[in-house]
């Protein structure tokens, strides 16, 4: 069998239209006090799932080539960890990019 990956980008600043039962529920839940809303169909999450949680195991970014510029020194250094200097690469990028957006 023969299965095709789907994907879906969401945009968060042009999202779905919602429907008007789901505005209506909305507009209920807005007038209501936190207390008033009933969560008992949510479980409560114990300091022990914080403990033994992992990151999701099943995603893997998407890699999309590009070509960039660099200093010929920052290379050399990049470089000069032998294989995989494009990961590691990826890796300050990503830690600069999270540093950035949690802050």
């Amino acid at each position: 069998m023969k299965t095709r990956t789907i994907k879906f980008q969401l945009d968060p600043l042009n999202s779905p239209k919602l429907t008007a039962e789901q505005q209506a529920e909305i507009a209920v839940l807005a007038n209501q006090a936190d207390a008033q809303i009933d969560k008992t169909d949510i479980p409560a999450i114990g300091s022990d799932f914080w403990t033994n949680a992992v990151r999701n195991p099943f995603y893997k970014a998407t890699k999309q080539s590009t070509t960039v510029r660099l200093d010929s020194d920052v290379l050399q250094w990049l470089k000069s960890g032998g294989n995989g200097y494009q990961t590691r690469l990826n890796a300050i990028l990503r830690n600069a990019m999270l540093r950035e957006i949690t802050h």
